[in-house]
């Protein structure tokens, strides 16, 4: 018997073997007999493997657990004296191999191994590994470009674009060779199309697919277009639940026995088993990518820029082998220069928890519009959760920071309490009183109010920052907070930017599965000495007393140039407030790169700008505002409204930076 050099054996095809790369050694030609060595064949087809011709009296591989059954090392060139078989088994153990017990043996393995694969690449890299050596020398997969997605059928010509080659032991499979991709392009036509489209796996000498063939091999040398392998190639389709996704090529050398047509029903159940593995990574990629767009997209594209706070955020997704889940921030502005403070979390990961926040996010705009107290917003926020369903709960801490009372209101709903870096850097886990998830139902909320002084940092985040698989809760929270305090003993007062990134260093990135919402609000008050506040009585003369304390005002900053507009714009807005409320006006002004003038009332009538007639003596104030003004607008509150407008001041007449906020 012959010997073989290691790359003749078993399982592995010549490099330079086919057409272009030199003559192939005679026992391992494609589409070449076997040799003929006077062995009798076996009385039936070989099972799955067989047919390969190894050194006589090889020992036997030892079955890995739970793997592929090992493949059988017997073949046309065993010599019966060497391997006769016990008295009175003859029979049993010669036809063994082709039982339907083995091939269903081998199957159910080759089924379960694919099935590990948890996206496309690993699927088909798994078919490969099941595939070589036990039942082929070479595999090429092919897939339709472009891949189909949804149940629309797919457009344009049947396209096949190499994807993975795998050749020899199991150790070699790898993907298509660099470059491969953008040549190894073909069109399936005519009879080799309809075959495929139908799921009807073909033989390599079915005289309507002989064109295909040499594109099919062309990529790899060693696997030679003439002459046809013949009945050592296999070529199944690969077809899904809905749509062909592409072909499996498997090949045999000349060493081993041509496949059979129990073979060809094994190569379509491989190719079925895949097609449904490579149809699901598909689309649980398409609902990841869905559902990651959609979560982003209902994140803050940016942060308002609000006078008396400073904000930085930071969002990470799961890592890449968790779905992705329903953590949200957000900052909003309230009238007076105020601004709410949001970060929930909905419990599941889902793009039904992505879409779940989503709601829960825009009610929250919406409340937090209608300046409710943070108790009444997640009271609020609760009953929308119960409405769109008992199964649905989150998370969720809902603050209110004041820069001119310098105050923070803050009500939980089952979130972790935040964490405030005070301006000598000490860290302070809030006490904030535990209420229920939202979703619960029936529960109370409480708020609770603490000083928020200038300089100080709130940070507000998610569990994923603080629990892992590896470290609990507690343990979390305080690394955060000694985190926290570290950066600060390092830069006074550090910056946002720079505070987030040193936060996020305490994340276990080897077991993170959750996603981080993080959202950081550094207080910087508002100075006193720009504000100027009053409450006036809702009488006729009450406008006339606006303007006068608006000139008062406006003289004490230095802002003479604007007088004229801005008595006016005040005395309309008050009159108008007058005419509708029962109880005293509130006026304030603010001065920062702006002049902000806002003007309450306890009237829930929020004005709407009309165009007056020639005979109105009324009507016409709102036009004055919105053509003077550089902004305006009304917001409705819990206890009534507020009508505010801004004015640019000129750069000259600004606060000095000391006097900034």
């Amino acid at each position: 018997m012959e010997h073989r050099t290691p790359d003749q054996g078993p399982g592995r095809l010549p490099a330079g073997a086919g057409a272009g790369g030199g003559s192939a050694p005679r026992d391992v030609a494609m589409g070449a007999a076997p040799v003929d060595t006077g062995a009798t064949p076996p009385s039936r087809p070989p099972s799955p493997g067989s047919g390969r011709s190894d050194s006589v009296g090889a020992p036997p591989e030892d079955p890995p657990a739970d793997d592929l059954p090992p493949p059988d090392r017997g073949c046309a060139c065993r010599d019966p004296a060497v391997e006769r078989p016990a008295e009175g088994a003859g029979d049993e153990v010669e036809r063994a191999p082709g039982t339907p017990t083995d091939r269903l043996r081998y199957l159910e393995a080759a089924t379960r191994r694919i099935a590990r694969g948890i996206d496309l690449d690993a699927t088909l890299r798994e078919l490969c590994r099941a595939v070589i050596p036990t039942f082929a020398d070479a595999i090429l997969v092919h897939l339709r470009d472009p891949l189909p997605t949804g149940d629309s059928p797919p457009d344009g010509p049947l396209s096949l674009r190499l994807h993975s080659i795998a050749q020899g032991p199991e150790e070699s499979v790898t993907a298509a060779p660099p470059g491969a991709a953008g040549f190894v392009q073909l069109t399936a036509t005519g009879r080799f199309a309809e075959l495929l489209l139908a799921g009807r796996p073909v033989f390599g000498d079915a005289p309507e697919i002989a064109p295909a063939v040499g594109e099919l091999l062309e990529p790899v040398a060693s696997m030679p277009t003439t002459p046809s392998p013949g009945r050592r190639l296999i070529i199944a389709p690969m077809y899904g639940r809905h749509h062909l996704i592409g072909t499996v090529a498997l090949l045999r050398g000349a060493d081993r026995l041509a496949f059979t047509g129990d073979d060809l029903l094994v190569a379509s159940q491989l190719a079925t088993h895949t097609a449904f593995g490579v149809d699901k990574a598909l689309l649980d990629g398409q609902e990841a990518s869905l559902a990651d767009a959609l979560q982003l997209t209902m994140l803050p594209s940016s942060l308002p820029e609000t006078t008396g706070v400073r904000l930085a955020s930071r969002y990470l997704p799961a890592a890449e082998t968790s779905q992705v889940g329903g953590d949200w921030y957000d900052a909003i502005p309230l009238p007076g220069n105020r601004v709410a403070l949001v970060v929930g979390d909905v419990m599941g990961h889902s793009m039904t928890s992505a879409a779940i926040m989503g709601q829960l996010r825009t009610t929250v705009q919406t409340l937090a519009g209608l300046d409710l107290p943070p108790e009444e917003v997640l009271h609020h926020l609760d009953e929308q959760a119960q409405r769109l369903g008992s199964d649905h709960m989150a998370t969720c801490l809902y603050a209110v920071y004041d820069p001119i009372s310098q105050r923070l209101l803050v009500a939980d709903a089952g979130h972790l309490p935040p964490v405030l870096l005070h301006p000598d850097g000490v860290g302070e886990l809030l006490q904030i009183p535990p209420g229920a998830p939202i979703g619960v139902g029936g529960v109370p909320f409480e708020s609770v109010e603490m000083p928020a002084p200038t300089g100080a940092t709130l940070l507000l985040y998610t569990d994923g920052l603080v629990e892992s698989r590896s470290r609990d809760v507690r343990t979390g929270v305080e690394l955060l907070r000694t985190r926290l305090q570290a950066a600060a003993s390092v830069v006074a007062s550090p910056p946002l930017e720079m505070l987030c990134d040193a936060v996020l260093t305490i994340l276990d990135q080897g077991t993170r599965d959750d996603d981080v919402a993080l959202l950081a609000a550094r207080f910087d008050g508002f100075p006193p000495r720009n504000v100027a506040y009053w409450y006036l009585n809702p009488e006729p003369q009450t406008a006339g007393r606006a303007r006068q304390l608006t000139r008062r005002a406006l003289h004490r900053w230095g802002l003479d140039p604007m007088l004229d507009t801005t008595e006016l714009l005040v005395s309309e807005v008050v009159t108008n407030a007058v005419r509708y409320a029962s109880r005293p006006i509130a006026l304030r002004l603010m001065r920062t790169d702006v002049l902000r003038c806002e003007v309450g009332d306890d009237s829930t009538q929020v004005p709407r700008m009309r165009r007056a007639q020639a005979g109105d003596e009324g009507g016409r104030g709102l036009f004055l505002v919105d053509r003077l003004a550089q902004r305006w607008g009304a917001t409705r509150l819990s206890t009534g409204k507020v009508v505010w407008f801004e004015q640019p001041i000129p750069e000259e007449h600004r606060p000095e930076e000391r006097d900034a906020p």
